[in-house]
């Protein structure tokens, strides 16, 4: 199995202080059934909320 990872929404990480955004989508995502994680994206310098979803490998 690969792991795809789908992003739900970007938050950009200079937000303002004591805010957190992305966890506060990713806490209503997890609370509608959605295993929703927050990965830093350095090259963009964002914030991603993510849904790891298992795939099957290509067959050769």
């Amino acid at each position: 199995m690969i792991n795809a990872r789908v992003v739900l929404q970007r938050f950009p990480a200079g937000g303002p202080r004591g805010s957190w955004p992305a966890e506060d989508f990713a806490r209503r995502c997890r609370l509608e059934g959605q295993p929703a994680e927050v990965v830093m994206d350095l090259a963009t310098d964002a914030f991603l909320v993510i849904v790891r979803e298992a795939m099957p490998e290509p067959v050769a």
